[in-house]
């Protein structure tokens, strides 16, 4: 078990190291020159060798051999660097807006979570095999549904119309309820897709006749006997998740107005604030290699199987 978890961290910090790497060679090969951008502007009034000593302090006349160096040495360090656009820290500006982004990913995937095993379960249990059938088109459905119209909606009829849940003038987690369950949506679909499959291999195995005809009731059988061995699949593709909500807070971010990484990446983009940009990058690749790494860690107290093939392989 400890060389299991060791083997995953030592993936985990390999793949920090390369998506680094990656979001630096991208980002240099941008078209633009941000600190051009920001200080040639005639109405700042510097002289060309104030815009000289500029960008000589954010090191962007060094080669990019230099930079990346340098930016590395900082970042391992724990220093971020300062944005071009705003001249603040970018650990100051990071932790700001974290929180709102944070608070999204849970309240989405924690509805994700409830819409897929509400669904699963219908789905499984439903009397009618015609319900059933058509209880199983919906997470193909929800995940064709674009987020930002959905998001669209979502706010004219549950806010606006049915004045259920305020996006205006609200903060904290409640800020966070609308855009999340909106967000839960399309996310949910592939966890009910992998479970209901999973369950569906389960299901079809000689045991389950033998429960069935000991009386066992279809509930329990699902619960008991059916889950944790459908589990495994579906705590896997969860990982996969995150990626979505990290991906899905960008618009979601701007469709609601939310103040957090999103939205942050988005203003770093249009003014090609690279010191921003690539922090945002290596905090998102963070929290899902945390996020997958937590799940590799887990799959061996889930799912025996697993343990068995390690004890093996170490004896």
């Amino acid at each position: 078990m400890i060389r299991y978890i060791l083997s995953r961290a030592a993936q985990a910090l390999l793949v920090l190291w390369g998506a680094f790497t990656l979001s630096f060679v991208l980002l240099q090969v941008m078209p633009g020159d941000a600190v051009l951008i920001k200080f040639q502007d005639p109405e700042l009034g510097l002289s060309p060798q104030q815009i000289s000593d500029i960008r000589a302090s954010y090191g962007a006349d060094e080669s990019a051999f230099v930079q990346y160096a340098h930016v590395l040495g900082r970042t391992l360090a724990g220093q971020l660097g300062y944005s071009i656009e705003t001249g603040v820290p970018v650990s100051r500006m990071l932790h700001a807006a974290y929180p709102t982004t944070l608070r999204l990913a849970v309240v989405s995937f924690g509805g994700a979570i409830m819409l897929a095993a509400t669904f699963a379960t219908a789905a499984l249990l439903a009397p009618l095999r015609p319900l059933r059938a058509a209880l199983r088109l919906v997470p193909g459905l929800a995940s064709g549904i674009p987020v930002f119209w959905l998001e669209i909606v979502a706010i004219q009829l549950v806010s606006f119309h049915w004045k259920l849940v305020p996006v205006v003038g609200v903060s904290g987690w409640m800020a966070v309820l609308l855009p999340g369950l909106a967000l839960a949506i399309p996310i949910s679909a592939p966890l009910t897709q992998v479970f209901l499959s999973a369950a569906e291999r389960v299901m079809a195995q000689p045991f389950i006749d033998v429960l069935r005809a000991r009386g066992a009731s279809p509930l329990r059988i699902l619960y008991a006997h059916v889950l944790p061995n459908a589990l495994p699949p579906t705590l896997t593709i969860s990982g996969l998740v995150f990626g979505e909500i990290l991906a899905g807070a960008v618009v979601t971010e701007t469709v609601f107005g939310l103040d957090g990484l999103g939205q942050l990446a988005q203003q770093a983009v249009a003014n090609q604030d690279v010191a921003v940009l690539q922090a945002i990058i290596l905090i998102s690749v963070a929290g899902f290699v945390v996020i997958n790494f937590t799940v590799d860690a887990l799959h061996p107290l889930i799912d025996p199987r697993i343990r068995r093939t390690q004890g093996g392989r170490a004896a």
